[in-house]
């Protein structure tokens, strides 16, 4: 079993990471991406609409995330991406066999949703 007390947060920590829920409104190729990636601009309702580069090309095409809700985190500061802003990081379970797979709510829930 792997030590992770030296990782530990505290409470406070955890809930200073602004988690919401947003609807993917456009996704394409991120051609100037290093790695195989997509461009996403997200709906988080209050919270506005972000931009985001994401690996996940393994598992999703660009035309079949139209709509999806996804799970990101608002907080971190902007970072340059190739010759992008990403305003976001949208969170996946990462497995080195089948990918990144997006984190998503089971049911539709209003944009910009606290994640808890």
């Amino acid at each position: 079993m792997m030590n992770t007390s030296k990782h530990n947060l505290t409470w406070t920590d955890f809930q200073n990471v602004e988690m919401r829920v947003g609807t993917i409104l456009k996704a394409e190729i991120f051609k100037e991406a290093r790695n195989p990636a997509l461009k996403l601009e997200i709906d988080f309702g209050e919270f506005g609409i972000k931009r985001s580069s994401a690996q996940i090309t393994k598992l999703y095409k660009a035309e079949e995330l139209l709509g999806k809700q996804v799970i990101a985190v608002l907080n971190f500061p902007p970072k340059q991406i190739a010759t992008m802003m990403s305003e976001s990081l949208v969170l996946g379970a990462v497995d080195a066999v089948v990918g990144i797979s997006l984190l998503s709510p089971d049911h539709k829930v209003k944009n910009g949703t606290r994640i808890s």
